[in-house]
């Protein structure tokens, strides 16, 4: 049944965020758990620069280098053997857990598989809403704290929350041009990764 389709639609969004942070995507049915991986980096524009790992019906799943450390935690499988397309006839929500820090639970839901008159080359956005908390910002309840403090210019951490954030964070924003740039540009070598979002252009 697999070989019908060539592409998955998946909608991603952040687990325990008000309002929903939330991403579209279309992707290669034949695409890995570790290429997934990526596409989320890019899609929310994480900076890829902590641990990550998929649950898949209570297993995980993730990089044998970085998580099998040999604790006597629970196993981890490789992500690299495990394709998109194995999923088909399966009602299947998982979750992509970035930065064992913050705890960014990433709910992923497989909306319909795909038949394209050509096999897609890339992941793409389709659409979206918001953008994604700052990096190390403390995971969502602290995200809420800090976008308390950057609204409220006379609270104690205002000004800090700022240059942490690069010294502009517009919640709201999100750029579907730029993300399906980042994601056209995700398997290539030495990519920058965007730490914060991009300054509003000034006006004339």
């Amino acid at each position: 049944m697999s070989q019908l389709y060539n592409a998955v639609r998946l909608h991603v969004s952040l687990a325990e965020v008000e309002p929903p942070i939330w991403r579209r995507f279309v992707v290669p049915a034949e695409w890995t758990l570790d290429k997934l991986h990526l596409v989320l980096q890019a899609g929310f524009s994480w900076t890829d620069s902590h641990l990550h790992e998929f649950r898949i019906g209570g297993l995980r799943y993730g990089d044998l280098d970085l998580l099998d450390d040999g604790y006597g935690g629970p196993r981890v499988f490789d992500y690299t053997e495990v394709r998109l397309a194995d999923f088909v006839g399966r009602d299947t929500t998982f979750t992509y857990l970035y930065d064992f820090g913050d705890d960014w639970h990433h709910v992923i839901r497989i909306e319909e598989w795909l038949s394209l008159d050509q096999v897609p080359r890339h992941a793409e956005c389709l659409e979206g809403a918001r953008a994604r908390p700052p990096e190390d910002v403390g995971g969502p309840w602290s995200y809420g704290d800090f976008l308390e403090a950057i609204r409220d210019r006379d609270h104690d951490d205002h000004e800090a929350n700022l240059r942490w954030a690069g010294g502009h964070f517009d919640p709201d924003w999100f750029d579907l041009d730029l993300i399906n740039k980042d994601l056209r540009n995700t398997f290539r070598a030495n990519v920058r990764r965007r730490l914060h979002q991009p300054r509003p252009r000034a006006k004339d």
